[in-house]
């Protein structure tokens, strides 16, 4: 695949896991890992690069005498899973083209 096309998929299906919900590195893994192969060392450069986007804030948590940074969807964040999904009809399309032969 694509390495552009994988690394916005990879924002927004990020974006997904903390939609509803603020959350941590580690849960955000478990939550997508169901559907997308996504490591710590891919996770943590894509949540780094969606805060300077402004598509989420971070805020630290003590947990177990720990601080946890939990991460928390801006609007900017939202209008971009909504962009992604006005775009993906697009790219179905594509998609269907492509599968078919180039077939009309």
């Amino acid at each position: 695949m694509d390495i552009q096309l994988k690394r916005g998929l990879l924002d927004i299906c990020v974006l997904s896991a903390i939609r509803t919900e603020d959350s941590y590195g580690y849960q955000i893994i478990k939550d997508i890992s169901p559907h997308v192969a996504i490591s710590e060392s891919t996770l943590y450069p894509i949540l780094k690069r969606l805060e300077e986007a402004g598509c989420l804030t971070v805020k630290n948590v003590e947990h177990n005498g720990r601080l946890r940074k939990y991460y928390h969807i801006t609007a900017s964040g939202l209008e971009r899973i909504e962009e992604f999904l006005r775009d993906w009809k697009s790219i179905l399309a594509i998609y269907d083209y492509i599968s078919k032969g180039g077939s009309r």
